[in-house]
């Protein structure tokens, strides 16, 4: 049984829902096309979890962006995703990383940019400065001056498997804070190996053995790059055609590579003029 699924819930007698999302296989997909050290596989996993969790509490159809930029060690970490849980992400970084660093000794001075962006609406983009130790306490930063919601947040990435969970009041008329920070508090109890070994409904049961819980049916959360060879070319259609034939004329191909997945498109000269008469260039050159 797959480990990568996200799971919704309610809590019967308290305006509160919860997410607990597990992930492996599409953790290791992330991981698989880079060499990255341990810090960043870290950081990535916790960063494919929140977005997970973020995303769930999407009500449209579209496209989500966590970004992480700084002026220290790491530069970018970037998770893509949309409503149907398929997730893409990339690191860039430099130097020697500190394997017991927080945030802000990855990325320095740096920000958080969230980027919503439904098939149909208005784009909506929130910034929080990188300020607190962790991903989590950013993220519940966010919450707070976006959408005005207590929400908790909980993170774990070990290289291997990523995990998460989110508990957020519900919005309604009435004050319960005190119900929320009561589960905060259970929440609050979860460990690392539970979350990465255990099922879901265990999980859930251990936490909360004497609430009533409603548990939906899971999602599953997958690796899904949108890099393909028609956007290649559409990419290389946007250059000027001298400058085009010039890089063919020196190198004799186009190579783009997608720095997601580390595919490689190759594009010879008579692909690129296929690609500048508007026909499709041949789909055999990978």
């Amino acid at each position: 049984m797959s480990k990568d699924n996200l799971h919704r819930y309610l809590f019967e007698n308290a305006d509160v829902r919860g997410e607990l999302v597990q992930l492996e296989q599409s953790y290791q997909e992330v991981l698989s096309a880079h060499n990255y050290p341990a810090p960043i596989q870290n950081l990535l996993g916790q960063l494919l979890a929140a977005t997970s969790l973020l995303t769930a509490t999407l009500k449209f159809n579209g496209d989500i962006s966590v970004q992480l930029q700084g002026d220290g060690p790491v530069s970018l970490a970037v998770i893509n995703g949309n409503n149907l849980q398929q997730l893409r992400g990339v690191a860039r970084f430099k130097g020697e990383l500190s394997s017991d660093g927080d945030l802000q000794q990855l990325f320095g001075k740096g920000h958080m940019v969230i980027t919503l962006t439904p098939t149909e609406g208005e784009r909506y983009q929130g910034v929080v400065a990188l300020d607190k130790p962790t991903l989590a306490g950013c993220l519940e930063e966010y919450f707070a001056q976006s959408e005005q919601l207590p929400t908790s947040i909980t993170l774990f990435a070990n290289g291997k498997q990523a995990a998460g969970m989110l508990l957020q009041v519900l919005p309604t008329e009435g004050d319960h804070n005190t119900e929320f920070e009561h589960l905060e508090q259970l929440t609050a109890t979860v460990k690392a190996e539970e979350l990465f070994e255990l099922e879901a409904e265990e999980v859930l049961h251990r936490l909360y053995h004497q609430e009533e819980v409603r548990l939906f049916e899971p999602v599953a959360v997958t690796f899904s790059c949108t890099c393909s060879r028609e956007r290649s070319a559409s990419a290389i259609r946007t250059v000027s055609r001298e400058e085009i034939e010039s890089i063919l004329a020196e190198q004799g191909k186009i190579e783009m590579g997608c720095e997601y997945c580390n595919t490689n498109y190759s594009f010879d000269s008579i692909d690129v003029a296929a690609i500048f008469s508007n026909t499709q260039a041949p789909e055999t050159k990978q």
